[in-house]
C-alpha cells in the first residue's frame, strides 16, 4: 500500500492516450474507433486528475464520423475536467488523423512526421469491362431509381459522381469548420483545405501544428523534469487473443494499407 505525505504536493503527472491505426467502426484489426478508445479516454481524464493528457497519433484517417465521435470526446472530457490537451504525431496524422489532432490544444509532430489531407476521399474500382470480356452478364432490380449507385460492374455515370460530390461536400465543409474552429488565428493565410499533406516545419510554418517536439522532453520541459506518465490503450479482446479473427483481420488489413500506402508507409 502506498502513503501519501499529507500536504506533500506530488509530482506532475501526464496521462498519455495511444491512437493508432486506420479509424473505423467495429473492432477490426488494428481499427480506431470510439467504441473502442471510450473508456481509456475517461480514465485517462478522471483517475488522479492529471496535469496534462497527451495524445500519441499515428493514423491515416478513416471513418468521418468515428473521427468526430472522438474528437468530440476529448474535447467535452478537457472542458469538463479542465485538463489541457497536447497532441504528439508520430509518422502521420492525415485527414481523420489530423482531425483527431485538432482536438488537442496544442500539436507536436516529428520533423518528418506527415500531415494535413484535409479533404474527402471515395475510391472504388469498375469492373463492367471485365466482365463483358468473360461474357458475365449483370442484373440488378431495384426499386428506386438511386438504388444501383455507382455500380462498379456498369459504367460510371455522371450524375452518380455528381450526387457522390454532393454527398462529400458537406463533410470537407465539416472538417474545414473543424480546423478553423480549433486552430483559428494560428492558421496561416492561403487554401490549407484542398487535401495537401506537409512534413515536419512545412506545417508548422502554416500554422497546422505548433511546433517540432518529442513526448518525454516537452512535458518536462512543460511540467519538469519529475513529470510521471500513465498510458492507457485500447486491450486486445479474447477472441483475437487466441486468433480467431485472424481472417477478419488479414482482409481489413488489405484495406488499412492502401490508406498507410499514400503517405509512402
Amino acid at each position: 500500500m502506498i502513503y501519501r505525505i499529507p500536504f506533500v504536493k506530488s509530482a506532475p503527472r501526464v496521462a498519455v492516450v495511444q491512437l493508432s491505426g486506420v479509424i473505423a467502426a467495429g473492432r477490426r484489426g488494428g481499427g480506431l474507433n470510439d467504441a473502442a478508445i471510450a473508456s481509456q479516454l475517461e480514465r485517462a481524464f478522471a483517475k488522479g486528475k492529471p496535469d496534462a493528457v497527451a495524445l500519441v497519433i499515428n493514423s491515416p484517417g478513416g471513418s468521418p464520423v468515428q473521427t468526430a465521435l472522438i474528437a468530440a470526446r476529448v474535447r467535452r472530457l478537457s472542458e469538463e475536467k479542465k485538463i489541457p490537451v497536447h497532441a504528439f504525431v508520430e509518422d502521420v496524422a492525415a485527414s481523420g488523423g489530423y482531425w483527431l489532432a485538432t482536438a488537442a490544444d496544442h500539436i507536436w509532430i516529428d520533423e518528418s512526421s506527415v500531415v494535413g489531407s484535409i479533404g474527402v476521399i471515395s475510391s472504388s474500382f469498375g469492373f463492367q469491362d471485365l466482365i463483358a470480356r468473360y461474357g458475365v452478364e449483370r442484373r440488378v432490380h431495384t426499386a428506386g431509381g438511386s438504388k444501383s449507385f455507382l455500380d462498379p460492374f456498369k459504367p460510371e455515370k455522371s450524375e452518380d459522381v455528381a450526387r457522390l460530390k454532393a454527398l462529400q461536400e458537406p463533410i470537407h465543409a465539416a472538417f474545414i469548420a473543424q480546423v478553423k474552429s480549433r486552430r483559428g488565428a494560428r492558421l496561416a493565410e492561403g487554401d490549407l483545405f484542398t487535401g495537401e499533406v506537409w512534413v515536419g516545419k512545412q506545417a508548422v510554418d502554416l500554422g497546422l501544428v505548433d511546433g517540432i517536439a518529442h513526448l518525454v522532453p516537452k512535458m518536462k520541459a512543460l511540467f519538469g523534469d519529475k513529470v510521471e506518465f500513465t498510458r492507457y490503450g485500447p486491450k486486445r479482446g479474447l477472441l483475437r487473443r487466441f486468433g480467431v479473427q485472424i481472417l477478419s483481420d488479414t482482409l481489413a488489413e488489405f484495406e488499412d494499407r492502401a490508406l498507410w500506402a499514400r503517405y509512402g508507409l
